[in-house]
């Protein structure tokens, strides 16, 4: 491939890592402790993650398990998770917070799956944009006479076979968590 378009596949890349990050908050009815990984707690005056603070575990398929290194930051932990967009609510016992993953409802499953379908569109549009900045750049290069016509048409027959790539991995993504959302 040619060097030129190496930063555009690598920016197109960074589309679908981003979307596989936003993929992995989406609650599906299991516990999944990354939807913890954005919350942070203060600790002594600085925010930190729940991971810095804390042994997070899954014991159960809908349970996850938050143990505080101190027993003082269960609080701070609390009020972390309420004030944060998870919509679960902890439950405590002195020592441990549980966070219980209700049953999913079919509408909220489709409501779900209607998200993941969104994040997937931006992720395609991102993907799109990364194209159009890619042929561009291709043009301006052959407009200074840096680059043939016919090294022009093949670099954006180039460009494209790799959106075309990056759009079915997009694809893909959005079908598998959808169906893992579905799945009951």
């Amino acid at each position: 491939m040619d060097a030129r378009l190496e930063q555009f596949e690598t920016k197109m890349q960074k589309s679908i890592s981003n979307l596989a990050e936003e993929f992995s908050t989406i609650r599906a009815g299991r516990a999944n402790p990354h939807i913890l990984d954005k919350i942070q707690v203060d600790y002594y005056g600085q925010p930190t993650g729940l991971q810095g603070v804390a042994n997070i575990t899954v014991p159960e398929a809908r349970v996850i398990q938050i143990q505080p290194w101190e027993s003082s930051l269960i609080k701070e932990i609390e009020k972390a998770i309420l004030t944060s967009d998870i919509g679960l609510t902890p439950s405590n016992d002195g020592k441990i917070i549980r966070l219980v993953f209700p049953e999913l409802t079919e509408e909220r499953r489709k409501e779900l799956v209607k998200d993941v379908k969104k994040k997937g569109e931006n992720a395609k549009v991102a993907v799109r944009n990364i194209r159009r900045d890619a042929n561009d750049s291709l043009k301006k290069l052959n407009k200074a006479s840096e680059m043939t016509d016919d090294e022009l048409k093949q670099s954006e027959n180039e460009v494209q076979k790799m959106t075309d790539k990056y759009i079915a991995q997009i694809d893909q993504a959005i079908d598998s968590k959808s169906q893992e959302i579905m799945t009951v």
